[in-house]
This record gives C-alpha cells, structure tokens and sequence, in this order.
C-alpha cells in the first residue's frame, strides 16, 4: 500500500530534504497526486489553446546557411523570433543526433539512480557547490510545488567537472556544454550585430561568463491536468540552448500585439527530431531595452510518459553589470530598465516563485 503524503511537513521531508522527489513519489505507488502539487485552477494546463498554425514555433532555422548565400535571410529568422515569440528552433547544428540521443539517455541513467545515490548531491551535501540536485525551482516559496526533479551542473573549469559532476551524466553534459556555447557564441553575434553594437570577446564572454548544464526529469503523473512540469516563467540569462526528448510539453506565450491584431496565446513548441530550442533570456531583454523579448513559458505534466529535457543557460557573469544599450536607450527616449550587478538579479530571481516575467520588474523603471 502506498504510503500517505496528506501531512505537508511529512511530504516536504521525504521528497525535498531527504531527496526522493517528485519520482520517489511515483515510485511509492501514489495514485493522485499530493495536495501540495496541485495547482490554482488559472496555473492548470488543460486551460492552454493548441491553436497556433502560423510558423512562429515549428519552423526550424537551418545555422548551416550563416555565412552562406541565404546568410541575410537566415538572420532575418533568428532576429524576427527574438523579437516576437522569443523561442525559434534549429538544425543543422552541430551536434549529432546519434550523440543528442546519448545525451537524454545519460539524463534518464541519472533519474534511474536510487534516492541515496542522487541525495549526495542535494544543496548542503553536495561535493561541489557547482552541483546541485533538488525538485520543484523554489519549494520554500512555492504555494504549489512543481511536477519535475533536476540535477544543475555549473561550469567552473574543466578540472572541476570532471571530478564533481555525476559520473552518470558528466560526458555527455560536459560535451554538451561546449557544443552549446559555440552555437550560443554565432547567435549572440548575430543578435547583438542587429542592434548595431559589435562586442569585442571580452564583453561578449561577460554575457555568457556564467555556463550551466540542467537535466530535467517530469515523473508519470497521475492526475496530469492539475499539475504542472515547470510554473509560467522566463529565464534569467541571456540565452538558452534546450534538447527536449519526442515527448513533448513545452508551451511559449504569445504576447498580444496591438499593432498586428494578434491575441495572447499559449503555443507548444513541437518537437523535432535533432531539433534543439533556442530562447532568448531576460538579460538579452534589458540589454535590447525591450526589442528582443525574454519567453514566458512553462511544462506540461503527462499521464503517458516520463520526460526529459536538458537546457543549457548561458548566463552573464555576477559581477557584469546589465543593462540597456545606451544608443538604444536614447532612440527609445530613455531606458526601459535600470542597470545592475548581475548577482542582484540572480539573488531576486531565485529568492521567488515562478511567477510569469515578473523577475524582470525588479530592474524596470516605472513611468512619471
């Protein structure tokens, strides 16, 4: 029989403290899902509209044409997603897909290892602070938890990885990695080049000076329409690479646009196969003064099918100061937002609930 999670305190130790998870949860035989986990009626997933048909999420670019003949063409693409839905995927890449498989199944290997296996590396315990395994994003702050466990690897340098990310996973991540921030490297240049900056290396890595690898892991649910994988929120980097497995469950928002006659919308980003997602993050956003837009989005939970996902965050470096480009900001009439020391936006981003974009109102200046 399987055990009862109706006591809060009792479930917080088993699946945040003592490390078990959302999966040591499925595992126990749970057949609905704790009270903890379940969401308000305006968070659910089952009140998402799957209506989109206009291209801005299933057209992926293809980067072998950059610096090619269709060069001009395909920049306009990556410009035109950042500036609109803020997520677009890609292929041709670089990365194969036999090695993209490997990768997701070197996260699955990781979920697979028993509670006490993964629990070394909870926050507290762990051997290095570049690791982390936890659930949920922010358990003491959450009225609701979310349906996911994680294992986050931040890069130092080389020799710290090797000895301190689980040996599981730390190959696959670690190439991951590496393939990722070239990629991310090409993207950047083409964005920030549309903004009518070029960045020497140095300013460039200081946007990209803080390197992260996450496994994610969404557990069967039971009752899958009142939960959710991950809440509604943006990323706090400048920009993210993701591999999502052939499940599916990703959902980007649609802001409305008045000037297009375009309604809000929920969209999926559908999955394809050697396909990895690209998303612009909030520190691209403040740098644009608003031209490029950070995705709200979230994780559909499923009854089917554990999933996994693996994004890697190209953050800016703590101590980099971010802020809005100053030619920008004087063609724009002012500033959108405040500058400020990187570390303050990470303090208040992980110091809150998943709550939408509403990490980004903590550097806007308000009108007069």
């Amino acid at each position: 029989m399987a055990p009862s999670f109706d006591d809060a305190n009792a479930l917080i130790d088993f699946v945040v403290r003592d490390g078990n998870g959302v999966k040591g949860l499925v595992d126990s035989g749970i057949s609905q899902v704790p009270e903890r986990y379940i969401q308000p009626p305006d968070e659910r997933m089952e009140k998402v509209v799957e209506s989109s048909k206009d291209g801005f999420s299933s057209v992926p670019i293809d980067l072998s044409k950059l610096d090619g003949p269709d060069h001009d063409q395909v920049v306009e693409a990556i410009v035109k997603a950042a500036e609109t839905l803020g997520f677009f995927q890609v292929i041709n890449h670089g990365m194969p897909l036999d090695f993209l498989v490997s990768l997701k199944n070197a996260a699955h290997r990781f979920f697979a290892l028993p509670a006490d296996a993964k629990s070394v590396y909870l926050k507290g315990v762990s051997p290095s602070p570049s690791v982390k395994y936890g659930t949920s994003f922010a358990p003491e702050q959450e009225k609701a938890l979310e349906w996911k466990d994680f294992v986050s690897m931040v890069y130092t340098n080389d020799g710290d990885a090797q000895q301190h990310w689980p040996k599981e996973c730390k190959e696959e991540a670690f190439d991951y990695l590496k393939s990722s921030i070239e990629m991310v490297r090409r993207l950047l240049t083409v964005l920030i080049g549309n903004l009518g900056v070029t960045f020497d290396d140095s300013r460039l890595e200081s946007l990209i000076g803080m390197k992260m690898v996450n496994m994610n892991f969404y557990p069967i649910c039971p009752n899958p329409e009142l939960t959710v994988g991950v809440g509604r929120h943006s990323d706090m980097g400048t920009l993210t690479v993701l591999l999502q497995d052939g499940i599916g469950g990703l959902y980007v928002k649609l802001e409305e646009s008045k000037l297009d006659g375009r309604k809000e919308e929920w969209i999926e980003i559908p999955p394809i196969p050697g396909a990895l997602v690209i998303n612009v993050g909030d520190s691209l956003q403040i740098l644009s003064n608003g031209r490029y837009k950070s995705a709200e989005h979230r994780v559909r939970t499923t009854s089917k099918q554990s999933r996994v996902s693996v994004p890697f965050f190209a953050i800016p470096r703590p101590t980099a100061k971010i802020g809005p480009l100053r030619h920008l900001a004087e063609l724009d009439g002012g500033a959108i937002y405040r500058e400020v020391e990187f570390q303050e936006y990470m303090s208040n981003f992980f110091g809150h609930a998943h709550d939408g974009k509403k990490s980004l109102d903590f550097v806007k200046i308000s009108a007069n």
